[in-house]
């Protein structure tokens, strides 16, 4: 008798668990890497062609003001999966953070409660995992052409374009799972990282199109002492070869890294498509301003076309998840690891708490939930995507999540969820920019840096909205920056940043 209790008891849990996970929605998480907001159509770009992710604004949500914790790929997916900041989660930059496995990951919450959990393509966080079922990871940052991957079953190679063969083994993960088990994937594009390796297919899509400069392209960096030492211009140091495909011959060309993995089938595509364009610039002998516009286009040309392929192959999983009416109960979100500079500021690359950098993409589709074409305009932060996602699957939020649910928006979206922002970031590396760390609201933004430059920012974005006059020290705001230190004092007590207090406390004022 008590057999058979002990086994009736054990066929209920089981059914009790079935029709849980059923009602639990699966999750996919596309991230991209360096997308910025003003190369996609759904945020309004002028030149970027971007109807996949545009597909998820239209049938869900576009969020406007999406920002990160701190602009730069490692420590922006170590937000992702543990909910937490980068001084809290460990992995505080590219260069000397090691990412802890063991620590709580929102993936791991979700295999309690039955998830079967993938990561496919870029996670640069290391390789040795734990929270998923199952992963296929590219190693380090990858590459766009014939690329490297590890997984439980060791390291492998892979011939093709990277994008291509990241949705490949995303969807075919997806053909092996249980179906009677909901599912959390996320899908780790190479795409737009530096440096820009499009898929011969797109080659000439955007070669005709007259690109703008931006109003800023040409600043001058008065009175912000930290843009004036940095070093990503286009003008620069923006390369020739390694970043525009431009080498002095093919000998140079087939040296470099990218090429050397290619076949040849991808080889000769690369050198018919680049080489006329080495030889028509040498001919035009493009000195100064023309030639530092010519980089900006060609710059541009690259990152869209790179981009064209990401796009379609999101359009791949949309698809898939349509043709197996898995639609309807999944949540679906793009977004980018951080924003990115398009030739604002004469920039590319990322780390700065300016608006192109700090402001990263998101769209979002669930029809259980969000109406089609909805627009967010509450403020969120990567770290609040964790328990968004646990509260969605009924999963109660660990207590060292520092990111908040913003459920309540996606009922409402006329609600606010964060009214200040706090940003820091570490990296004292490439690109010699200054660490700082800042906090921003509607209005205003400052910033403090230090170790390159000592020194305090001030932006009125109403007045000011490309960032270009540091009001710091003008007698006008002296009231402003009161508040706004105030709110920065806050900001970091509440996220428990101490190296940013003990910066903070000291006086460079005087």
């Amino acid at each position: 008798m008590k057999i058979k209790a002990i086994f009736l008891g054990v066929v209920l849990l089981g059914i009790f668990n079935w029709v849980s996970g059923q009602n639990k929605p699966n999750i996919v998480i596309i991230i991209s890497d360096d997308h910025a907001y003003q190369a996609i159509g759904a945020y309004g770009s002028v030149y970027g062609k971007t109807p996949q992710i545009d597909r998820i604004a239209n049938q869900g949500a576009i969020f406007k003001n999406a920002f990160v914790n701190n602009s730069i790929c490692g420590p922006s997916r170590a937000t992702l999966l543990t909910g937490k900041y980068s001084h809290k989660n460990g992995f505080k930059d590219n260069e000397t953070s090691q990412f802890d496995f063991s620590q709580d990951l929102f993936v791991k919450q979700l295999q309690k409660v039955g998830y079967n959990t993938a990561w496919v393509g870029k996670i640069h966080l290391g390789e040795k995992l734990q929270g998923f079922n199952y992963y296929d990871i590219l190693v380090g940052q990858g590459t766009y052409f014939n690329p490297e991957f590890i997984s439980k079953q060791g390291r492998k190679h892979t011939e093709g374009y990277v994008s291509d063969i990241v949705t490949e083994k995303a969807i075919n993960w997806l053909d092996t799972i249980d179906s009677d088990r909901p599912f959390c994937l996320v899908i780790g594009h190479k795409a737009t990282h530096r440096t820009w390796m499009p898929d011969p297919k797109d080659f000439g899509t955007y070669d005709s199109v007259n690109f703008t400069l931006p109003p800023t392209f040409y600043d001058d960096y008065q009175s912000r002492q930290a843009a004036s030492l940095q070093e990503m211009s286009i003008d620069k140091n923006m390369k020739m070869g390694y970043d525009l495909k431009m080498f002095k011959s093919l000998e140079d060309m087939m040296e470099d890294g990218n090429f050397k993995r290619m076949n040849q089938a991808q080889k000769d595509r690369y050198v018919a498509y680049y080489r006329p364009i080495y030889e028509k610039l040498k001919q035009d002998n493009l000195t100064g301003k023309r030639l530092a516009e010519w980089k900006f286009k060609r710059y541009m040309i690259d990152y869209l076309n790179t981009a064209q392929s990401m796009d379609r192959n999101i359009g791949r999983v949309l698809d898939y998840l349509d043709q197996k009416s898995l639609s309807e109960n999944t949540i679906v979100i793009y977004l980018s690891d951080q924003g990115f500079y398009m030739g604002e500021h004469g920039w590319f690359d990322k780390c700065w708490m300016y608006e192109e950098s700090f402001r990263t993409p998101m769209v979002m589709r669930y029809p259980a939930l969000l109406h089609p074409q909805s627009t967010i305009e509450a403020k969120v932060v990567n770290a609040d995507i964790a328990p968004t996602l646990l509260e969605l699957a009924s999963v109660k939020q660990p207590k060292d999540m520092q990111g908040k649910s913003f459920v309540h928006v996606l009922k409402n979206n006329k609600e606010e969820h964060r009214k200040d922002l706090f940003y820091h970031y570490f990296e004292n590396g490439e690109h010699a920019v200054s660490p700082h760390f800042g906090v921003r609201d509607d209005r205003y933004k400052l910033i403090r840096y230090y170790k390159r430059v000592e020194n305090w920012e001030l932006f009125d974005l109403e007045k000011d909205p490309n960032e270009r006059h540091n009001v710091y020290k003008d007698p006008v705001y002296k009231s402003v920056v009161s508040r706004m230190k105030k709110k920065l004092a806050s900001q970091m007590r509440e996220f428990d940043d101490k190296e940013a207090e003990a910066i903070y406390k000291v006086n460079i004022d005087r």
